[in-house]
């Protein structure tokens, strides 16, 4: 029986290598300086010197737009890193070994999960005060929670698996048992939900950005720059459209490979 394409996946694949590459590209090279102010040339609509146009300030749009894409993808990875390392260190040893530990994490994993991460982001932020790094610690801790049950869930379905017996009789420890025969196993569950916690990495840090608690001037970010040009949407409409669409792409192709993979699995099972 010939297999199905995933078209899915294939897209998503397809349109997060081209938002990376430009990002890759924003590191290396950007048309102009993304932090240089001309006056004289403030609003200038997309044209061939100007791809995007120009801010309310004259700063070539396209260049800033690659670099804020730059600084919101590398927050998003490190925000998934973060959680999702954390998050199956402790789901690991608690699916595994279980007891009093488990319930007390799992408690408090269901505490922090039952606030709004934005909300509790927020009050983070208040605290430990704004900018780029403070946004990836407060995130990454948001997210441990729900990778630590993700993971708890699948470690303790597979410890009662046939494998996990014959290692145990080959005379495995727990360790070896863990990370090395059933953490491996949980790998197809978690990669789908790490591509949408990075969606949810990439809303965040858009959303703090944009209320002025994210990245910090003059460093280009993509919610400032949409906060930036709501006063311009009906003179300079580009100005807004080229920081939202770079958001929406950029999700829209990790999105699409959380789906595929998703629908991969669900083939395989059946």
């Amino acid at each position: 029986m010939k297999k199905r394409r995933n078209y899915n996946l294939i897209l998503g694949l397809a349109l997060t290598c081209a938002m990376v590459g430009l990002i890759v590209m924003g590191w290396l090279w950007t048309p102009f300086d993304p932090n240089a102010m001309d006056p004289a040339s403030r609003l200038q609509s997309p044209s061939l010197t100007h791809l995007l146009g120009t801010d309310n300030f004259g700063r070539d749009i396209f260049s800033r737009v690659l670099q804020g894409a730059g600084a919101t993808f590398l927050i998003g990875v490190a925000v998934v890193l973060i959680g999702g390392v954390c998050g199956v260190l402790i789901g690991g040893f608690c699916g595994y070994y279980g007891g009093w530990l488990d319930d007390l994490l799992m408690r408090s994993a269901d505490i922090i999960t039952a606030f709004p991460s934005i909300l509790l982001a927020l009050v983070i932020i208040s605290l430990i005060g704004a900018g780029k790094y403070r946004i990836i610690i407060a995130l990454g801790v948001l997210f441990i929670p729900s990778f630590s049950r993700l993971v708890r869930g699948e470690v303790a379905r597979c410890k009662s698996q046939e494998y996990v017996a014959n290692a145990r009789l080959m005379g495995a420890k727990d360790l070896r048992v863990l990370f090395v025969h059933i953490l491996p196993n949980t790998f197809p569950v978690l990669l789908s939900s790490l591509a949408i916690g990075f969606n949810n990495a990439v809303l965040a840090e858009a959303s703090m950005s944009y209320l002025g608690i994210g990245v910090q001037p003059p460093d280009p970010s993509l919610g400032r720059m949409l906060s930036e040009a709501q006063t311009y949407f009906f003179s300079a409409p580009w100005y807004a459209l080229s920081a939202g669409c770079a958001i929406v792409l950029l999700i829209l192709g990790v999105g699409l490979i959380a789906d595929g993979l998703g629908g991969r699995r669900r083939r395989d099972r059946a």
